[in-house]
This record gives structure tokens, sequence and C-alpha cells, in this order.
């Protein structure tokens, strides 16, 4: 949203008390902005070291949602709730690598139970499976975007979420019928304008 050049004038001509008022109005509606600016103002820690607390809270909380593995629906929720962890903290910390970072660490920690995946009908662990491949993709296409400085470190969790997948033979299969191609788990060979081939992919009926 764009502000009139009006608007931003009776902003600069209100009070300093006034200001104040209107900035605590919004932080109350806003949890993520409150964070965000607190994070940004007082806190103390560095965004690797929030980075580094959100990597042990996904394997911690992965372990004990792992024990509802054989309730599908249930495990989805609680692997959703881990997401919407990693979402807040990039919200919070801009931290653009831990974007990709942390949700391909949720994606292997899931694959750590291949076992207990593989033991499940494909039909139940199917939905599950369809958005563990839209978590790679959407890491690719925010590596893309990263500067080249970060491909190595990167590449480190792309080869784990490669040996992860391959180890799964119905997530491999799932991986390359829905149009994936496993060349692409490094940085330096996803395609140049990967958000088309995936919005082509996806026009075609797939990831879904």
């Amino acid at each position: 949203m764009e502000y009139s050049k009006e608007f931003k004038n009776a902003l600069s001509e209100l009070s300093s008390i006034e200001k104040d008022r209107l900035i605590f109005r919004l932080l109350k509606k806003d949890k993520i902005l409150s964070k965000k600016l607190y994070f940004e103002l007082i806190e103390e820690e560095t965004t690797d070291q929030k980075r580094n607390e959100i990597e042990e809270i996904i394997r911690k909380k992965v372990d004990d949602a792992a024990k509802y593995i054989s309730n599908q629906k249930y495990f989805v929720v609680l692997i959703r709730s881990i997401s919407a962890e990693i979402t807040e903290h990039v919200k919070v910390t801009s931290d653009k690598f831990g974007e990709v970072s942390l949700n391909l660490i949720l994606v292997t920690q899931i694959l750590e139970y291949n076992d207990k995946l593989s033991r499940l009908r494909f039909n139940d662990v199917y939905k599950l499976y369809l958005y563990l491949i839209n978590k790679v993709v959407k890491a690719l296409i925010s590596t893309k975007k990263l500067d080249e400085d970060y491909w190595f470190e990167i590449n480190e969790y792309l080869d784990e979420v490669y040996q992860k997948v391959t180890s799964n033979i119905y997530l491999e299969k799932l991986f390359i019928n829905n149009g994936i191609e496993f060349g692409w788990l490094n940085a330096e060979k996803i395609p140049d304008h990967f958000e088309l081939i995936i919005k082509d992919i996806k026009n075609q009926g797939f990831l879904k």
C-alpha cells in the first residue's frame, strides 16, 4: 500500500505523545511487527543465534511429533505448527538464509522417520509427502534469490534432503511424478526462471 504525501504530512504533524499512542495501538494489533521491532531495537541475540535456537526447536518438536506418525492428520497439524514458527522467525529477523536452511532441516528431520513412514499406506502419507515436496521447491526458489556466497552451505542441506528422499521409494517416485528433477537439488544447478518452471508444473495440475 502506498501512502499519499498528504497522509505522510499529517502523520509528521502529530505530537510525540500522539505518535507514541498510535505506535502502541498498532503494535498491540500486530504481534509480528511488535516482535520485529523488539528484535531490531532491544534484542541482544543475533540472527544466527536465533536461527540456532529454532534449529533445536525443530529437532525436538519433530521428535515429539513422531509419536503420532500413525495418526497422519494430527501429525501434519503438528508439522504445520513447527513450520509456522519458522515463518515467524523469518519475518521477525529477516533471516533469508534461515528461510532456506530451517525449512530444509524440517524436511530432513521428518524423513529421519522414513522407517515409520514406510509402514503406512501411501494414501495416508500422500498429503505429507506432497507438503514436503512443496517445502523443498519453495526452498529452491528462495535459494536462487540468495547471494551465491551462501550456496555452498545450502548445498550441504540439499544433499541431506536428497539422501533422505531417495531412501524413501514412494516419496522419490512422487518427486519424479510431479516433475521435480533431483539434479535441481544443487544451488548451482537450479534453472534460471525456476519460478516460471514451477508455475508451469502447477498449471499442469501437479504439486497440488
